[in-house]
């Protein structure tokens, strides 16, 4: 029999902010934070209040996307210069140089390490969708 030690067990942390997307289909949370790791679920260029998309244009979609990131992140205890993964997720791979023009202006000054799909089809027929894994908390950086 395998006894769990209690004050050793890991807290999980729902983050929802009123600022973000509130989940379109399915059980899941805005973000969800383990330890000092905060996993922040994929977001669409949705405006929160009408949850329609801001436009048509990847770019505009992009910019919200990350807008509605960046509140839930702020939500969390975090920040853009402490997300250390993203996973870009578009309907048409050539829309990615677009996506990286608007997603550089987020990223100033630590740039996460990434992945970039092209895929099937994106909820609501979205152009992109970012999802992130952010620290919570002081981070130091260095280079190896």
């Amino acid at each position: 029999m395998l006894l769990i030690d209690l004050k050793m067990a890991t807290v999980r942390k729902i983050v929802s902010t009123p600022k973000g997307v509130q989940p379109i289909r399915g059980v899941y949370s805005q973000a969800v934070i383990a330890d000092k790791t905060m996993y922040v679920s994929g977001q669409l260029g949705l405006n929160p209040e009408t949850m329609e998309f801001v436009s048509d244009d990847v770019q505009e979609q992009t910019k919200q996307a990350l807008t509605n990131m960046g509140h839930i992140l702020e939500a969390g205890g975090s920040s853009f210069d402490r997300v250390v993964k993203t996973t870009v997720l578009l309907a048409d791979i050539n829309d990615f140089a677009k996506v990286n023009e608007v997603y550089s202006t987020f990223f100033t000054t630590h740039q996460p390490a990434r992945a970039a799909y092209q895929v099937a089809n994106l909820p609501k027929l979205g152009k992109v969708e970012i999802e992130a894994v952010a620290i919570v908390g002081e981070v130091t950086t260095s280079k190896l």
